[in-house]
């Protein structure tokens, strides 16, 4: 706290910069690892309730068991889209699908639209992390030159270059670069965590579409 006092003003503002990006950097990761905790639970859950049961009805009516699971969002697009198609047809019986109408196609984009939108939100925030990772570091590097500058100017001016003069003003300097790596460091990990976990629930998005897409066809060459 003392080296932190003793600094210049322009140290001073890259220090508060650097803090107020590492609260926003902790308070994402702890935001974001709910987020995909809750999201990757609910998604193993929703798939064993999903192949535990014969009809897609009785699945909808179960949604809201599973409201942090990108899969329940996938479910109810392509479901919706299903009886969307059946309402084309107002004479058919109910859970008749036909396939004059490109219903598997139309639901093939729903899913991917929906894959998409999922997607967005699962990574939302994670460009702060990387923002802050790559920048943090460079921020505090500048803080430090700024100071050593400052540093070397007090040195010409007392015209005494002792280490007793240089040792407090570099060392001030020096602490710039310290917080933006302790910015910098949980930012990285953070993000490469996260987008990892996002692209584990990606590869489970889409295979469910297609395991989706699969009871649809077999519906409709039954149909």
């Amino acid at each position: 706290m003392e080296l932190v006092l003793n600094a210049g003003p322009v140290v001073k503002l890259v220090l508060l910069f650097l803090v107020y990006f590492s609260v926003v950097s902790w308070a994402i990761i702890f935001y974001k690892f709910l987020v995909i905790h809750r999201a990757t639970r609910d998604s193993d859950q929703f798939l064993d309730f999903f192949w535990a049961k014969k009809r897609f009805d009785a699945i909808n009516q179960g949604l809201r068991d599973y409201p942090n699971s990108p899969l329940t969002v996938l479910f109810r697009e392509g479901y919706q889209e299903l009886l969307k198609i059946q309402g084309r047809r107002p004479g058919e019986e109910e859970g008749h699908l036909s396939t004059d109408l490109g219903g598997a196609e139309n639901v093939a984009r729903a899913l991917r639209r929906a894959t998409t939108l999922e997607t967005h939100r699962l990574e939302k925030f994670t460009t702060t992390l990387a923002t802050t990772g790559s920048t943090a570091p460079f921020v505090g590097l500048f803080g430090t030159v700024w100071g050593i500058m400052d540093a070397f100017r007090g040195i010409g001016e007392s015209g005494s270059a002792s280490l007793a003069v240089v040792a407090p003003g570099i060392s001030e300097a020096l602490v710039a670069t310290a917080i933006g790596l302790v910015a910098a460091i949980p930012a990285v990990m953070g993000y490469n965590h996260f987008m990892h976990k996002v692209n584990v629930l990606t590869g489970e998005m889409d295979n469910f579409s297609q395991e989706f897409l699969n009871i649809v066809e077999r519906m409709m060459r039954r149909g």
